[in-house]
């Protein structure tokens, strides 16, 4: 199926620690236009890396749609999805339904594993009650299974049937 690549995030560090706070630290330097990933190792430049502990959650990937009706269920403008501080956000493609499945995205396999669960942080940079609003629909956390590059815009995203 065809699906769109709409936000691709690498970040060397932790942009939400502790406590949400009132300022919004600066993020931009996060954006990319592709991402190298490595299979059981993750996207290159990432924060979780090669990390134990994130060996079967080191991609994490969101459907741009959910996002969207969120902002709209909000009363916001929409939302700019680098915020999410999700890896990859698509367009046309039920993320959620991808936990416990292999799939192939741009030529890039990976195992959907469980929820991308929100923090707290989502009512300071999206929108009070945007923390809430994103449960069940924050995206999934990703074991890569190949290397490959993703990169912004179209691209092909392939379930296996199998599971």
């Amino acid at each position: 199926m065809q699906v769109e690549v709409v936000s691709l995030l690498a970040s060397p560090g932790h942009r939400y620690a502790g406590r949400p706070g009132t300022e919004v630290p600066e993020q931009a330097g996060d954006r990319r236009d592709e991402l190298v990933v490595r299979a059981g190792f993750g996207v290159v430049g990432d924060r979780y890396a090669g990390k134990p502990a994130h060996r079967d959650a080191s991609v994490t990937v969101l459907a741009v749609e959910p996002l969207e009706a969120l902002a709209a269920e909000l009363g916001v403008p929409p939302f700019d999805p680098l915020l999410t501080r999700r890896n990859v956000v698509l367009r046309g493609a039920d993320v959620e339904a991808l936990r416990g499945r292999t799939f192939t995205l741009g030529g890039v396999t990976l195992l959907g594993g469980r929820a991308a669960n929100p923090c707290r942080w989502m009512d300071v940079v999206l929108a009070p009650g945007a923390h809430r609003g994103m449960r069940g629909r924050g995206g999934v956390r990703c074991r890569p299974l190949s290397d490959g590059v993703l990169r912004l815009g179209p691209t092909t995203l392939e379930v296996d049937p199998a599971g």
